[in-house]
């Protein structure tokens, strides 16, 4: 029988007890507590209030659940004694059914990892979508994880006991996740394509006008025109535009839409996810024979990585007007011009200007991104309204000191550059850290020409610091530009900087950032789900904000929330709450125009 949150809410505690029985495994007190909490306005709710009784758990708690835990194709499978969802899950992700060599390998795996960590690995076997991961999947995970610190990993059979109770929390609820399941299958169909030297290895990478790239742009265009879009088109940088119409002509605009190109070996749903949730959105009004008091513009920005070219954010940038005719002689590594890939392609280079938009014709810009950081998975929230897009300064830097040999010169006399750099790397660690939400890297750190048996004399480096606000941005800049002074200085070494790039912050627009969180709040979330929190990661909206208002809403990633890389993970239970909020947002908007 389908459980309904009113029969939660209502029933005596003791009957709630046995409805959310098996949830978590051999775990009651976590539901008792969460009860405690009653009434819960949404499924998610409740999904949080019991993912919250855990975290507020002690230690010793939380390594009782994950030891209520069986092993994967353990004993207890072998001798038939799981509970009945256990022996469901395991079925359906096919470890019933092992080989006898995937069976010794998961008995050793099992064994390793009981040694290194002290009790049984934990997977949700039904993965991401629901449908059961595959033993190959299993296995890797298996395999990764076992080089996870300690902490780390205690906290990962957590959120992967958190998703197994999920999933069965919707199994008791006949939560169908419709939505989200389809537009998770659209990301696994769109991320079919990847550009040669990546797609042999199975590695998503598709990058600005390779043929993977404009399968991609084939694919988007062909599933806006069966959403039920008025018009799409392909515009003169690549941009993959579809128009919603309103009821009326002369209707403003809602702009939204992200990026379709990828890094190297990159995840599938960076950028992807804003292009694919107001997609379906537009699908759902289509069916409906709905329309709003306004065109709904979604835009998949043709580049943002800049990972052929040296530019980023070109598929935003032209519609603020700011593409740089320059641009177009740059080559890449092939030495195919910007201009020559644009006209192999079939785009109009001579109408780029023209795609400049006007502020006036829009209410504003929205995106939808995956949060790309740790923050939503560790509070266990699968939404998050974006405060601000981080202002960064980047610089390529250089110190020069003296090469003589490792084994003669004494300490005291040496003109060391790369201690110089290492000196610097602490400070700039330090100093971020002083910061609320200040982050600061030095991602690459080089002894060109550097032997073993050598003092470095010289080192090249690069320094990559943000903030939310730009005079934070700036005073932590001026902070670690005078320290380098002072390094160099005291260590006789020559120091240079070389600014490449300083990109403003771009705060939410206080009314947008509010419609977000009204959004949220209709989907039954209650205050403590309504999480703000800066954006330290560049996105097109940066680019909209300098003409229109702007807000982002991040949706939670799997995987500690790690993204721009292969392990880049969401679930369709946060996909489909991404698009019901999305809807609410096109209601909420819809009330307010005249």
């Amino acid at each position: 029988m389908t459980l309904t949150l009113d029969q939660i809410n209502q029933a005596p505690l003791q009957e709630a007890l046995h409805q959310l029985e098996g949830v978590y495994e051999h775990s009651p007190w976590i539901a008792e507590k969460a009860l405690g909490q009653r009434p819960f306005q949404s499924l998610a709710h409740l999904k949080y209030a019991l993912a919250a009784v855990v975290s507020e758990a002690s230690q010793a708690a939380q390594i009782a659940l994950i030891q209520a835990h069986p092993e994967l194709a353990g004993k207890a499978m072998v001798s038939a004694s799981l509970t009945a969802a256990f022996t469901r899950e395991q079925n359906q992700a096919g470890l019933t059914h092992c080989t006898a060599q995937e069976f010794a390998l998961l008995q050793r795996l099992n064994r390793d990892y009981n040694a290194k960590f002290g009790n049984q690995f934990i997977l949700a076997v039904r993965g991401p979508r629901g449908k059961g991961l595959s033993r190959q999947e299993i296995i890797a995970s298996f395999s990764r994880r076992l080089h996870n610190p300690a902490d780390f990993e205690l906290h990962e059979c957590l959120r992967q006991i958190h998703r197994i109770a999920e999933l069965r929390l919707n199994d008791k609820f006949s939560n169908p996740l419709e939505l989200g399941n389809e537009v998770w299958d659209w990301h696994e169909q769109l991320a079919q394509w990847s550009d040669p030297g990546y797609a042999e290895k199975g590695q998503l990478t598709v990058t600005y006008l390779t043929d993977a790239h404009r399968a991609c742009s084939d694919y988007l265009c062909e599933k806006m025109r069966q959403c039920g879009f008025d018009a799409v088109s392909v515009d003169a940088v690549g941009n993959v535009v579809g128009v919603y119409q309103a009821a009326l002509p002369d209707a403003p605009t809602l702009l939204t839409g992200s990026h379709y190109d990828t890094v190297r070996n990159g995840g599938k749903y960076d950028g992807r996810l804003g292009i694919f949730v107001p997609m379906a959105c537009v699908r759902e009004l289509h069916h409906q024979g709905k329309r709003l008091p306004f065109h709904i513009e979604v835009v998949g920005f043709a580049e943002e990585e800049g990972q052929r070219y040296k530019t980023t954010f070109l598929g935003s940038g032209a519609l603020v007007g700011e593409f740089k005719p320059e641009w177009l002689d740059q080559c890449d590594a092939d030495g195919i011009s910007m201009r020559s890939a644009m006209t192999q392609a079939g785009l109009a280079v001579d109408a780029i200007p023209d795609l400049e938009r006007q502020a006036s014709d829009y209410l504003g810009f929205v995106e939808v991104h995956i949060e790309q950081g740790p923050v939503l998975n560790e509070l266990g929230l699968p939404l998050g309204i974006v405060t601000s897009i981080n202002g960064s300064v980047r610089y390529v830097g250089e110190v020069a000191g003296m090469a003589s040999h490792a084994g003669t010169t004494p300490m005291h006399r040496r003109r060391d550059a790369a201690a110089a750099v290492a000196e610097l790397v602490l400070y700039v660690e330090k100093r971020a850290a002083k910061d609320a939400d200040s982050v600061a890297t030095v991602g690459q750190l080089q002894v060109p020409a550097g032997s073993v048996n050598v003092v470095p004399g010289r080192c090249v480096f690069s320094l990559d610091m943000r903030a939310p606000i730009d005079a934070q941005r700036d005073t932590l800049v001026a902070d670690v530009l005078a320290e380098f002074d002072a390094i160099c200085t005291r260590r006789g070494v020559h120091g240079a900087l070389e600014l490449t790039e300083r990109a403003a912050a771009a705060p939410s627009h206080a009314a947008w950032q509010a419609h977000w969180e009204h959004a949220v709040a209709a989907l039954g979330m209650p205050a403590p789900m309504i999480h703000r929190l800066p954006s330290g990661a560049g996105h097109d909206a940066m680019k909209l904000h300098s003409i229109m208002p702007q807000a982002m809403l991040f949706v939670r990633g799997q995987n500690a929330g790690i993204s721009h890389n292969p392990l880049e993970s969401m679930t369709s239970d946060d996909i489909q709450l991404a698009i019901d909020a999305f809807s609410q947002l096109l209601s909420h908007l819809a009330l307010q125009q005249p």
